[in-house]
């Protein structure tokens, strides 16, 4: 069996903190938690729970930067895979087995969840109209760009097999990590992969903090990383894109 740990990058999820973190006990003894400077109770409730790694960040330093601390735990902890999942109910945790039993096919450095490999159920909550927006037109940018076939170029349900992620060079410490590792890892020639995972959105009105409020702000954000990593221009009208 291979050694694998399962990381929930957090902050501020005193709500959900504790059902997520009873559901996923249930699939996995090895957790670590990065609580990324969480100010409204989550730390206290993170101490009632027992038998789990914890890294805290005194401030918040970004969703990229607790993935990155995540990795270098595994790396030091000598785990053979990851597997991430956010804390916010977006990702159902009876699904990590699904994840286990993809990787021991070992036929691919990263398994990527995709919300939007089967068709959303009809009575399902609708997600945010600029969220599904973005989505859809960063992963087209990416799929012209490197040639891959991405559905879901943001989805933070994923497992990662920790020897090939060990090849990237992550640093970007914000929300568009996902972008900069999507570049890095196709440069690298690794394999990766989708599986469906559900859609889920309980509270459509959560969303980003801060300027990235503002979906095209959060857009224009996105490719200034995308091109950054690149090496050039990917859209000349940001406005005209997004606005389409």
């Amino acid at each position: 069996m291979p050694k694998i740990l399962v990381t929930i990058p957090i902050y501020n999820e005193v709500r959900y903190v504790d059902d997520v973190l009873n559901a996923v006990r249930r699939y996995s003894d090895n957790i670590l938690i990065v609580d990324d400077g969480s100010d409204d109770g989550t730390a206290a409730v993170l101490k009632r729970h027992t038998g789990i790694n914890v890294i805290a960040h005194k401030k918040n330093q970004g969703y990229g930067h607790s993935l990155i601390r995540a990795f270098d735990f595994a790396r030091r902890g000598r785990f053979d895979w990851v597997i991430t999942l956010d804390c916010d109910h977006q990702h159902e945790p009876s699904y990590i087995p699904h994840f286990k039993r993809e990787l021991k096919k070992d036929d691919a450095d990263i398994i990527s969840g995709s919300r939007y490999l089967r068709p959303i159920p009809p009575d399902s909550p609708p997600p945010p109209p600029d969220r599904v927006a973005i989505n859809r037109r960063i992963t087209r940018i990416l799929n012209e760009n490197l040639g891959t076939a991405l559905t879901d170029a943001f989805c933070g349900f994923k497992a990662y097999k920790l020897e090939s992620l060990l090849k990237l060079e992550l640093s970007e410490k914000g929300y568009a990590m996902p972008l900069q590792l999507w570049i890095e890892a196709t440069r690298k020639r690794l394999k990766i992969r989708e599986i469906p995972v559900p859609l889920i959105y309980h509270d459509p009105k959560r969303n980003f903090c801060g300027a990235l409020e503002d979906p095209a702000t959060r857009f224009r954000y996105y490719i200034t990383i995308i091109e950054r990593e690149l090496g050039y221009n990917v859209c000349r009208n940001l406005a005209g894109v997004f606005s389409s």
